[in-house]
């Protein structure tokens, strides 16, 4: 299947026609998705298919077996193959699943039958070895792999279980590290040998290298889960979260019950939303300082300083919620002062009026007769002192409140009509002020 066919290919009507299906074709369906990982949802649709047929043949069976087992659905796919044809392919693939359920007793006699029946003798030899290396019996999986011969010896399966197996034995890191790159040398999409360089590498501790192959494996199909996982991780270790989500949803969407997995999902998007949060908050603190700039900080004229000054405009806050026709309005203030103001602000990313929606009244002042000094020295304390949530701090923001001196000149109605700002919010910035042996005006 070249490009071109990758790229107009249905895949649902490849595997949903009536030719005939064998190793070849799965070859197809592993290279189709491999290069656009959208056919993995017409393999699915597929198989939605096929389980809603009635009349399927036992060929027809180990065709949605075979792909049951592509999709990850290895427990459906082994019961599916078991009542299929009973074709060497069946039995390999029902090999292929009880080796992925951690059945590998199963999985050799299932590989043994298969042999028996015709399928490709050295695939099953190679599976078998694989199992006795997951079972942990390493010598003998050794020894099989030592019986093959010829041209099997060069196969990227071969070279892969062969690097695994030596791995697995230890003190040979040079051999395997060797081997696995021959099995990606002769077959670049190989997602076992991809993964197993990618796994020696992360050991070593390189790694750049590692999160290449890993990349790589990742994008191989069918994906083993613990390159996708270690992928994940990676991406969560770099603060790329959105791309660990999409290594844990590729996951899920063959293992959705897969608790490891569902897991790493929740706080990678738990991370993600604080990440957020803190980064809203850090622009909001920024945009705060900088409307809290007095405006004689800048090198405005005398005539434009005594205007702002006489309309009680002390800080760029103030200039923000003030409109270009209030400054107008003031005597002596003319287009010559507009344009300088306007300058300014433009030169700190605001314009006049930006913010003229959320204007403060004129709250009455507070009364400190009764206060000591350390209750009056707390009034100009700054309101993040008091330790709020999100939605209380965003609605302090938006009423320009940046001292707790000014939030008690605010009775609980003022507060209430600050959107998203409710029952609760208030209750929480009373008890915050009680703590400290205040309130607020009207309380």
């Amino acid at each position: 299947m070249n490009e071109v066919d990758l790229d107009v290919l249905d895949l649902k009507d490849v595997i949903l026609s009536n030719n005939s299906f064998g190793p070849a074709d799965v070859g197809e369906i592993r290279t189709a998705i491999t290069e656009n990982y959208g056919h993995f949802g017409e393999l699915r649709d597929a198989v939605n298919e096929m389980q809603e047929s009635e009349s399927l043949t036992p060929a027809g069976k180990t065709k949605m077996g075979v792909c049951e087992f592509l999709l990850g659905k290895f427990a459906d796919a082994l019961q599916t193959l078991s009542a299929a044809d009973g074709s060497a392919m069946a039995l390999f693939y029902q090999a292929r699943c009880n080796f992925e359920l951690g059945r590998y007793e199963d999985a050799i006699k299932a590989y043994e039958a298969a042999q028996t029946s015709g399928y490709n003798e050295d695939q099953c030899k190679i599976g078998i070895a694989e199992s006795h290396r997951y079972a942990g019996r390493i010598d003998e999986a050794m020894a099989i792999l030592d019986n093959i011969f010829g041209p099997a010896e060069q196969t990227a399966d071969y070279m892969y279980q062969r690097a695994a197996t030596v791995s697995a034995v230890g003190g040979r890191l040079d051999e395997s590290l060797t081997l696995y790159e021959r099995a990606i040398q002769t077959d670049e999409n190989h997602a076992g040998a991809l993964f197993g360089l990618a796994l020696e590498n992360d050991r070593l501790g390189n790694d750049e290298e590692s999160l290449r192959l890993y990349e790589r494996a990742a994008k191989a199909f069918p994906t083993g889960i613990g390159a996708l996982i270690n992928l994940g991780l990676i991406y969560e270790d770099n603060n790329q979260l959105d791309k660990a989500q999409a290594c844990y949803k590729r996951i899920l969407d063959s293992h959705p019950s897969h608790p490891q997995t569902q897991l790493y999902m929740k706080d990678a998007a738990a991370t993600g939303n604080m990440l957020y949060d803190e980064e809203a908050q850090r622009r909001n603190d920024r945009l705060a300082q900088t409307l809290n700039m007095p405006v004689t900080n800048f090198e405005l004229s005398v005539r434009s300083r005594n205007c702002l000054q006489k309309m009680g405009i002390d800080t760029i806050g103030d200039l923000t919620r003030t409109s270009e026709s209030e400054l107008l309005s003031s005597k002596n203030f003319g287009e010559t002062s507009l344009v300088e103001i306007r300058d300014m602000l433009q030169a700190k990313g605001l314009s006049l009026g930006q913010f003229a929606h959320e204007k403060k009244n004129n709250d009455p002042p507070i009364d400190t007769s009764h206060m000591s000094a350390d209750e009056q020295a707390m009034l100009d304390r700054p309101i993040a002192d008091l330790n709020l949530s999100v939605r209380a701090r965003k609605c302090m923001a938006r009423l320009q409140i940046n001292s707790i001196g000014e939030l008690i000149r605010k009775t609980g109605d003022d507060m209430l009509e600050c959107k998203n700002f409710g029952v609760t919010s208030l209750n929480e910035v009373r008890e915050k002020l009680t703590e400290m042996g205040l309130k607020m005006r009207g309380d």
